[in-house]
């Protein structure tokens, strides 16, 4: 297991980090607030949907009475109406860690986007610079053909692996959009980067949450019902009325598609509601999927039981 930190809070190499995963609604905020407090860190944030300042309620993103409590990171800095990418969010993160060890306080980086964690502790390849009118061509096409039009174009241009293996609109454009600025597929430029891990094995301790199946069924539910309250859904209405691109990371954001349909009378409260949790469910167990195979020694908690925060770290 990955570990530089002892009982008590002592930073043994000078330099270490924790890092909290977990699917979504296992409580992974709240004890990330937790440690914060009794270990003078600094949270700074790790999914992809909390970055965005349009989707508080609908990313379930710490209340600002919660953020006022200890230092937060990355929380809200973006417009939905911009795409981000892994390296993107790995330039900050590496920022705001050196920034916390400057002022001697523990990082501690929250989230369930799992690509992130595996890019500070593995290594990214860091893709080149794409011309905004190659960008914007790409994201014009999955928004009028979507992933079979984005396979079609990437095949064509002559990445036909990565047509074939990609699913994703969002990575299929990226991919896309290399092959035709640099005229080498995504898959080439990955292997030629060696970029080195900015947390190594031992520069940090990894946590992971694995909760109960029924009980995180019972916070998603939950959760469902926070996303249609009365705040969640004007959450929604605003986001919608900006006109945005589907393809846009944040207008794909579980809670969006389902709380459009209510809003258009499509679906009534309970069968919107019966929506939101089942597709919470499915990402929360895409997520667990990952994490049981990419993050196989970290450090498994289970959050239905009372956990002592300082206890965490007894365990070898």
């Amino acid at each position: 297991m990955d570990g530089s930190l002892e009982e008590g809070g002592t930073q043994t190499s000078g330099k270490s980090a924790i890092l909290i995963a977990g699917p979504t609604a296992s409580g992974k905020s709240a004890l990330a607030l937790e440690l914060a407090k009794r270990r003078n860190g600094i949270v700074i944030n790790a999914d992809s949907m909390q970055l965005y300042e349009d989707l508080r309620i609908v990313s379930a993103r710490p209340s600002a009475e919660e953020e006022a409590e200890v230092p937060h990171r990355l929380y809200g800095i973006l417009s939905a109406a911009t795409a981000f990418s892994t390296g993107a969010w790995l330039r900050l993160a590496v920022k705001e860690i050196e920034a916390a060890w400057e002022r001697d306080r523990v990082p501690i980086v929250v989230g369930g986007t799992g690509l992130y964690f595996k890019a500070l502790t593995e290594g990214f390849a860091d893709m080149p610079d794409i011309p905004d009118e190659i960008r914007k061509e790409a994201r014009e096409l999955a928004q009028r053909e979507g992933v079979a039009g984005l396979k079609k174009a990437l095949a064509s241009a002559g990445d036909a692996d990565g047509a074939a293996s990609l699913a994703d609109p969002q990575r299929l454009s990226r991919a896309l959009e290399v092959i035709v600025a640099t005229g080498e597929p995504l898959s080439q430029w990955q292997e030629k980067q060696q970029a080195k891990p900015f947390l190594p094995r031992g520069g940090f301790r990894g946590l992971v949450l694995a909760p109960p199946r029924p009980w995180l069924h019972e916070r998603i539910a939950l959760r469902a019902g926070m996303m249609l309250t009365e705040e969640g859904v004007e959450e929604v209405r605003c986001l919608l009325a900006k006109g945005l691109p589907a393809s846009l990371p944040a207008m794909r954001a579980i809670g969006v598609a389902e709380i459009r349909t209510f809003l258009s009378g499509e679906c009534d409260t309970e069968k919107t509601a019966e929506r939101l949790t089942v597709a919470t469910r499915q990402y929360a167990k895409r997520q667990e999927t990952w994490f049981r195979n990419q993050m196989a020694d970290w450090q498994r908690i289970d959050p239905s039981c009372e956990i002592e925060p300082d206890g965490i770290f007894s365990v070898a």
